[in-house]
């Protein structure tokens, strides 16, 4: 089966012909698998954001393709016009775009652009709203009598009640505290269970992407310069911090054991993992 979005040498160029002409992406093949919980990382400036911001139409490549279920989204206006709807894009501190009266309101703005009735856009802004935690009696308020972390799940909500095939969140947990941002991560996995979305996922925090994702793709200077699963990509460390990135406390902690001399595996990404790891040579030196 095809992946649900697949780009094909993908390149763009910023500012061609002047002084700030920068190629952000280049010639970048990207797939998205149907279901699945994608991370990108990278560091500032790498192309992340260039990247998912063709994936629904935002930005036009400068040349190659982003293909939709097989075809070439820029077919036609209409097909453009709907992949917006299909591939929500929830930009990095989101709330800094409510504009609506009310909560209510806000959450409903997709829903009534995409030519729905009254009754199925109440039913998808009250689904939404329950899966990020907002209660009922928040609907009619100014989203701006809102908390930040509330703000940043009325704007969450707002692209989950379009239901989206595909969820791409640019930095979802940024200035939250952990409480705020575990929550909103279950929030995006309970989305993820009962839709079958795919769910792509830019971050900066490795626990994050090493927790809840099934692939990771590294972008450095403008190239995809690995993808694999969690396991594949922190067995990597070493080249991850050359490029400036991190990696998992419980990695950093590994590879310093076995800079030590610890015979251990340094691609543990989990606390879980790291336990598992040190019980088994703790029973292996016991002769269990």
């Amino acid at each position: 089966m095809a992946p649900i979005i697949e780009t094909r040498d993908l390149t763009h160029v910023y500012g061609i012909g002047t002084p700030f002409e920068h190629c952000a992406i280049d010639r970048v093949n990207f797939r998205v698998e149907r279901g699945e919980f994608l991370g990108i990382i990278g560091h500032t400036g790498s192309g992340k954001s260039t990247l998912i911001q063709h994936l629904n139409g935002l930005l036009k490549p400068t040349s190659g393709q982003v293909l939709i279920d097989g075809e070439d989204l820029y077919q036609s206006k209409e097909f453009l016009r709907k992949t917006r709807f299909r591939v929500g894009l929830v930009f990095q501190y989101p709330e800094y775009q409510l504009f609506e009266e009310t909560v209510y309101k806000d959450i409903s703005f997709g829903p009534k652009n995409m030519g729905l009735d009254a009754k199925e856009v109440d039913r998808r802004v009250r689904e939404a709203a329950g899966f990020v935690g907002i209660p009922e009696d928040a609907l009619q308020k100014s989203p701006f009598e809102l908390s930040g972390g509330q703000k940043r799940r009325v704007a969450i909500a707002g692209v989950i009640a379009m239901e989206p095939e595909v969820l791409i969140l640019d930095e979802p947990t940024a200035g939250l505290d952990p409480r705020g941002s575990r929550e909103i991560l279950a929030n995006i996995r309970d989305f993820q269970k009962a839709n079958g979305a795919a769910i792509v996922m830019v971050s900066h925090s490795m626990e994050e992407v090493a927790k809840h994702t099934d692939r990771i793709v590294v972008i450095n200077d403008s190239h995809i310069a690995m993808d694999g699963t969690p396991r594949e990509v922190f067995t990597h460390a070493d080249a991850l911090l050359s490029m400036g990135l991190d990696v998992p406390q419980i990695t950093r902690l590994f590879l310093r054991l076995r800079e030590m001399g610890l015979p251990v595996d340094a691609s543990v990404y989990t606390v879980e993992q790291a336990r598992d790891q040190l019980l088994s040579r703790k029973g292996g030196g016991a002769g269990c």
